[in-house]
């Protein structure tokens, strides 16, 4: 099979080409025939990071992906050989990540995709509809499940809805019947935002950003997801709702943050951090399950037209696509492994 490897971390010129065995699944794990994987800042940012050991002497990386159940391994009953599914987290402690014509993965990682979903928005979800996930469902007052109706009567701010993460954590809001709120930096991405299903759109950098904010829900947003944490926590403490939740999943914009004290206290504001590899297995089968059901309702489109315009490479162009998501490519960044059709 083909599939891209390295060897040592470094930027992307580390990542290779090469021919392997078709791997075998040991029991409880599948192996898919990859037809589209995708790119989040994550991969890059493990490949890149130098000083910690890899996992294997040849790693191939990222995490999603989508395409078809080619083999079973001893004990798995949930999939079955021709199965179209999405995968989740495939190279987490793991060498083998979706950029190679088959990857072998634990089968609770393999979730069916929906008759009439697409492989590119089975590669879509992963990382981003599954953090989106988390940050909707950690307010102290629930819920902890996303269904329609499950948000009712609810504000949610997206900060940066024309990423991926804020594309899905504003199409899952929606579904869910929360009432949503996107901040963005151009006329460009206001309209992704707004076709992704906002209802609100509002610009930054803006001095008067908190009173549009309060304008628009005076009684303060119960939940924010946020993409830029250092730069935002004054402002998303100024416009959150008492017992409101702040889901911070990413460093944008700096490393550390200050938020006022009091401020925060009196409003019994929940800061919560994101990350899905330390999130524990019970959170990951419930986002799983609930993005899945989102998927089959055709809740959660991708494109241009959805709000997550895709950008696709050749396998060969891994590396390539590795440094568009780097240097902060817009929307969806995919590789097409084969051509199985969808």
């Amino acid at each position: 099979m083909k599939a891209i490897v390295y060897s040592t971390p470094g930027d992307s010129s580390v990542l290779s080409l090469v021919d392997r065995e078709i791997p075998e699944p040991g029991p409880g794990e599948v192996r898919v025939r990859i037809a589209v994987s995708g790119v989040n800042p994550t991969d890059w940012k493990a490949r890149a990071t130098v000083g910690r050991p890899l996992v294997a002497d040849e790693v191939t990386p990222n995490q999603d992906g989508a395409g078809t159940v080619d083999a079973v391994g001893e004990g798995v009953e949930s999939l079955a050989v021709g199965d179209r599914v999405w995968i989740y987290l495939a190279a987490h402690q793991r060498p083998t990540g979706t950029a190679a014509e088959y990857s072998v993965v634990p089968a609770a990682r393999a979730v069916p995709l929906a008759d009439g979903a697409s492989f590119e928005l089975g590669a879509s979800l992963g990382v981003p509809a599954m953090t989106a996930h988390r940050a909707l469902t950690v307010h102290e007052f629930g819920p902890s499940r996303l269904t329609p109706g499950a948000l009712d009567g609810r504000f949610v701010l997206v900060q940066g809805g024309a990423g991926a993460v804020g594309h899905a954590a504003i199409q899952l809001a929606v579904w869910a019947g929360a009432t949503v709120i996107a901040t963005v930096s151009s006329a460009e991405k206001e309209k992704l935002a707004r076709a992704a299903g906002a209802h609100h759109v509002l610009r930054y950098p803006d001095d008067a950003l908190a009173d549009a904010i309060r304008d628009l829900a005076p009684h303060g947003v119960d939940h924010v997801v946020e993409v830029a944490i250092a730069e935002n926590a004054a402002l998303d403490v100024e416009v959150v709702a008492n017992h409101g939740s702040i889901g911070y999943y990413a460093d944008n914009g700096g490393g550390t943050f200050t938020a006022a004290v009091r401020e925060s206290f009196a409003k019994n504001v929940r800061w919560q951090g994101l990350l899905l590899y330390t999130v524990g297995e019970d959170s990951l089968l419930a986002a799983a399950e609930d993005v899945s059901a989102a998927v089959a309702d055709g809740v959660l489109p991708v494109g241009e037209s959805a709000g997550l315009p895709l950008t696709s490479f050749a396998l060969d162009q891994t590396a390539a696509a590795h440094d568009a998501v780097e240097t902060g490519e817009t929307g969806k960044v995919l590789i097409r492994v084969t051509d199985a059709d969808d």
